[in-house]
């Protein structure tokens, strides 16, 4: 059989997918992986379709064996050593595991979030139409632990004739694109937002973001109705401390936003550790 068999999990491997889109409406959320683009890269170099289910492996620690047949895999994402039986195999290149083999995953040097792409996808049931675990609301597979065997599907195409793709290389001053919230209106000065170097909390998951080094004021003391939030909305609590949303945001939301990252730069806030640094700049609205 075409698996893979969980050794060890590090602080947290999902299997996610590209979500499950349009269940907003009856309080589902999109979920899925937290850095997309990664996600898409690996399964084009394996040949899958951008959609195919994948590990997302935070901080590294990962171990999986092979089963009976050798699988065709890519480590794509944060940048860290890739090991096959104990020897450095190397991120971001296409590799093969042999049959009984152990692909390890150790902790990134560049980044946070890994992703385990093999081709044929992992192929775990799905939830409402996602193999994506969201860790808000519950929904979908667990959150992988040693033992957990996981089935990998059939290939659907060609493999393409890359073998390594470059590695990401950090910003020396990363810059997100945001545009104005609806609610900019409800702080004294919204530019805060772009007049702060923030740093990213400990208190930091799949939700979202907390940032530290600024604060906002609020300009109108009434409270606003609940209303939606997307991905990449950057809330602002009673306390001033901004939460910038990311995979697995809430659906509705109380409080005001002062802006919105674009949506291809919410992938690369995803891969930023607890104590990482970043600036905003407003752009126009799409």
């Amino acid at each position: 059989m075409r698996s893979l068999e969980v050794l060890a999990a590090g602080p947290l491997a999902l299997v996610e997918d590209l979500g499950r889109p349009g269940l907003a409406g009856v309080g589902v959320g999109r979920s899925g992986a937290a850095d997309r683009r990664a996600l898409r890269l690996a399964n084009r170099l394996l040949g899958n379709d951008e959609d195919a289910a994948a590990v997302e492996v935070t901080g590294g620690g990962l171990e999986v064996r092979a089963g009976e047949e050798a699988l065709t895999v890519c480590v794509t994402g944060a940048r860290g050593p890739v090991l096959i039986d104990g020897r450095d195999a190397g991120s971001h290149a296409v590799l093969t595991v042999p049959a009984g083999a152990v692909l390890a995953l150790r902790p990134p040097g560049v980044g946070l979030r890994s992703y385990l792409g093999v081709r044929g996808g992992v192929a775990v049931e799905p939830v409402l139409g996602s193999r994506s675990h969201d860790v808000l609301s519950g929904i979908g597979p667990p959150p992988l632990a040693p033992g957990d065997v996981l089935p990998v599907g059939d290939p659907v195409g060609p493999v393409p004739g890359v073998d390594q793709v470059p590695w990401p290389r950090p910003a020396d001053d990363l810059v997100l694109a945001a545009v104005r919230g609806p609610r900019a209106d409800r702080f004294e000065d919204a530019d805060v937002l772009v007049h702060t170097t923030w740093r990213v909390s400990e208190r930091s998951n799949r939700v979202g973001m907390r940032l530290a080094g600024g604060s906002f004021r609020t300009a109108r003391a009434e409270e606003l109705p609940s209303e939606g939030i997307w991905r990449g909305a950057v809330q602002v609590p009673p306390g001033g401390e901004p939460v910038l949303f990311l995979a697995d945001h809430p659906v509705t939301g109380g409080y005001p936003v002062v802006g919105v990252i674009v949506d291809a730069d919410v992938d690369r806030a995803a891969q930023l550790p607890p104590g990482a640094t970043f600036r905003v700049r407003w752009t126009d609205p799409p």
